[in-house]
């Protein structure tokens, strides 16, 4: 069990009755934080998108303040959402990867995994580091986890039940995300079965030669949607601790594969888009006979739960009290059936599947943000501000007065909420020792890249954002002093993983 002292946050002021000039102290602010799944920088209205509709998340934005310049702390889940729990980059952090821990036997067997559910689930943090929600129980705050977890498998230390969280209901584990009609999902550390039959991901489905597409691909459409039960769940929550405070971390599993959506949406983009052919019938999550529809239903029914969502604080009063922060956890993702390139859904970056989920560069790790707070962030603004995950940490512990844990690499970005003068970071930095392993270093308007890195590659590539925001133009060869300083900013952030799969040989480690 951990042991934090950190003062508990003051939840009421009370005056002597002598004194009726001293006003009450303000109520101290709900706080939503929804997390997206493999959402691009360009698939919101608000940030361009031509095709997907997202007019919920467009009025969050008119009503509060875009950040046009906030990273990810990683381009895949596990690494960036440790960095968002945790406040340091993945050259400190100890989640750098995605981490399935396959000694404990066949985790990919979805079979396996339903008839032993310590097969679910990822390597999981230690009890000793501290979660932001530790940090927001601490300051008296209700704290609660919907949708999809990913930073320690059941009955571990790493349960959201062990940091931090009073209440947690969704995946666990993220491979069993990679169905939206899973056999069961979470409820605290006990599992709630679903109306669905299992079945698996990643596997070829045939189609039988008397099977019709109506039926083939209908059998991956089943009764309980998990997104809708998470739904349920999280308006549950905000309506049980509307007394508050409450801290509610929103991880849908939306958009992130497969292609599955409910199908009034699916239908609606079916007439917008127009006829699609062929169907996907690959092994990569599941088939589906419209996967351009599909996927931008998935986003708009993203949307219409944060909607929803704001309508509930609305008839709970709760609205004007709330800070709502909305981001995504990595850029789009390239596989499956997903056809990001026709949404454009990195925008203005470059949108091949070498340069978005899974890479450093600007469409894998550079993602929306929103932040929603009535009376305090000025409505219609945008701040060009440089933030990252790290940064949402101190961020929520200065808001509701907590304090916070020691060796973060994160800066507090409330001043520019308020519209102050805000502290800035010199940098940011990324490592990623998976996709062939990668490093990243932004300053002011340079991003310098080093890929390969298990192959032996040292050499960095070097970009003006300013001038070349796509990362098209390598001016390494042109700019001798910035890859010298940006060289020794990555020795400098990087240190050696306490976890043997995120070390860098070609760094001399073992």
């Amino acid at each position: 069990m951990k042991m934090l002292f950190y003062p508990s946050l003051l939840l009421a002021c009370f005056a002597c009755s002598s004194s009726p000039d001293v006003a009450p102290a303000a109520a101290p602010p709900n706080i939503i934080y929804i997390l997206a799944d493999d959402l691009g920088y360009g698939e919101l209205g608000v940030m361009g998108q031509k095709i997907i509709e997202t007019p919920h998340l467009d009025a969050l934005a008119r009503g509060g303040m875009l950040f046009t310049q906030h990273y990810s702390g990683a381009p895949v889940c596990a690494p960036a959402r440790g960095v968002l729990m945790m406040g340091r980059h993945t050259g400190h952090a100890y989640v750098r990867g995605n981490h399935e821990d396959g000694a404990r036997g066949d985790v990919w067997n979805f079979q396996a995994m339903f008839d032993n559910p310590r097969l679910e689930g990822q390597a999981p943090i230690p009890d000793s580091l501290v979660t932001l929600g530790e940090v927001l129980q601490e300051a008296g705050y209700t704290t609660g986890l919907i949708g999809k977890w990913g930073l320690g498998a059941p009955f571990s230390e790493g349960v959201p039940n062990r940091q931090g969280f009073d209440y947690f209901f969704g995946y666990n584990c993220q491979r069993q995300a990679h169905n939206l009609y899973p056999t069961h999902l979470w409820e605290n550390e006990s599992r709630v079965f679903l109306n669905n039959d299992l079945l698996a991901p990643h596997v070829l489905h045939e189609q039988a030669p008397d099977m019709s597409d109506s039926v083939f691909f209908t059998q991956f459409l089943q009764e309980d949607f998990a997104p809708d039960v998470m739904q349920t769940k999280a308006l549950e929550f905000v309506r049980r601790h509307q007394q508050g405070p409450f801290f509610l971390y929103y991880a849908s599993p939306l958009p992130h594969l497969p292609l599955q959506a409910p199908r009034r949406w699916v239908e609606y983009y079916r007439k917008k888009i127009g006829p699609e052919d062929p169907p996907y019938r690959g092994k990569g999550y599941f088939p589906c006979q419209y996967p351009r529809a599909t996927y931008a239903a998935m986003i708009s029914t993203l949307d219409e739960q944060v909607g929803e969502l704001v309508a509930t604080l609305k008839t709970l009063g709760l609205y004007e009290n709330t800070l709502i922060i909305f981001s995504s956890d990595n850029g789009p993702t390239y596989t499956g059936g997903a056809d990001t390139e026709f949404f454009a859904s990195a925008h203005p970056f470059q949108t091949q599947k070498d340069r978005i989920k899974g890479h450093v560069y600007e469409g894998g790790i550079r993602v929306p943000m929103i932040a929603h707070w009535p009376g305090t962030v000025a409505p219609g603004t945008t701040s060009e501000h440089l933030s990252g995950f790290q940064d949402v940490l101190p961020t929520l512990a200065e808001v509701t007065g907590a304090t916070l844990p020691g060796n973060l690499d994160g800066i507090s970005f409330l001043p520019t909420l308020r519209q102050e003068a805000q502290p800035a970071h010199d940098y940011l930095y990324w490592e990623f020792p998976a996709y062939n392993g990668q490093q990243a270093v932004r300053k002011g308007k340079w991003k310098a890249i080093r890929k390969n890195m298990m192959d032996g590659n040292l050499t960095l590539e070097l970009y003006d954002l300013r001038s070349d925001v796509r990362e098209a133009h390598d001016v390494a060869a042109a700019h001798p002093e910035i890859v010298a300083e940006m060289e020794a900013i990555l020795a400098r952030e990087h240190t050696t993983s306490p976890v043997e799969r995120f070390r860098f040989a070609v760094l001399g480690e073992k």
